[in-house]
């Protein structure tokens, strides 16, 4: 779900305080994004929307959820369906694991 080598590598790139600012703003931008796709669900800007979840995702080393949106956006592109309740789902159980496991990480250092 988590690529926590991902994360380890933008940690130690940026340093540990940029890494907070990053990871804080990743999660407030998709929190925001993900407001709005509950919200309106499937609508003209959900191309647009899954591809900056995806970007995001991968920075920060949500692997699951980046591939999820880059699905997504490909389908939304083709005018086919796109599983919005399954990306939704992904982001939250990937914030909850990403909080969980740097927790972790943080109070074993």
């Amino acid at each position: 779900m988590i690529d926590w080598d991902r994360v380890a590598n933008l940690r130690a790139e940026i340093g540990a305080e940029d890494f907070a600012e990053v990871a804080a703003m990743f999660l407030d931008e998709a929190d925001e994004v993900v407001a709005r796709l509950r919200r309106d669900g499937p609508g003209p800007a959900l191309e647009s929307e899954l591809h900056f979840l995806k970007g995001s995702a991968l920075n920060l080393g949500f692997r699951e959820l980046a591939g999820l949106c880059n699905e997504g956006e490909k389908r939304a592109a083709g005018g086919a369906a796109v599983d919005v309740a399954r990306v939704l789902h992904s982001y939250a159980t990937s914030r909850a694991a990403f909080a969980a496991g740097l927790s972790a990480r943080t109070n074993a250092a």
